[in-house]
C-alpha cells in the first residue's frame, strides 16, 4: 500500500510540474486551447479522486481484517509456526493492529493472522 502511495504523489507531482512547464514554454502566439487546458485539469481530478478512493478502500480492508479478527477471539485455533513444522493450537484472547497487520493473540503470543490455519470446534 506504501508503494501505491509513492506512485500517487508521483504521479501528481510530475503532473503539475509537467502542466506548469508547459504553461511556461507555450508559444505566446499559439497559446494552450481552453479545451486541452480544461482536459489537462479534468485528468488532474481524476488523479485527486482515484487517491482518495484508494485510501477510502484501505481503511475498508482493515475494517474486514478487525472483524475477522474478532470474529476469532474467544475460538481455538490452529496456526503456522515459524520455528516448527508443526502446527501450533491456542486460545484466541484479543486482536492487534501492528505495523499495519492484523495479528491475533494466542496464548499470549502474537500470530499474524495468515498463519492462521483453522478453527478447532
Amino acid at each position: 500500500m506504501a508503494t501505491a502511495g509513492i506512485t500517487s504523489d508521483m504521479g501528481r507531482d510530475q503532473f503539475m510540474q509537467l502542466l506548469v512547464t508547459q504553461m511556461r514554454n507555450q508559444n505566446p502566439l499559439q497559446p494552450i486551447g481552453d479545451s486541452e487546458f480544461i482536459a489537462q485539469l479534468a485528468q488532474f481530478s481524476s488523479l485527486e479522486g482515484i487517491e482518495k478512493l484508494n485510501a477510502n478502500f484501505s481503511d475498508l480492508l482493515a475494517l474486514q481484517q478487525l472483524t475477522q479478527g474478532a470474529n476469532l477471539v474467544g475460538r481455538t485455533v490452529l496456526f503456522d509456526q515459524l520455528d516448527d513444522a508443526a502446527l501450533g493450537k491456542g486460545v484466541v484472547s484479543a486482536v492487534a493492529m501492528s505495523n499495519g497487520k492484523l495479528r491475533v493473540v494466542v496464548d499470549g503470543s502474537l500470530v499474524p493472522l495468515d498463519r492462521v490455519q483453522g478453527i478447532v470446534k
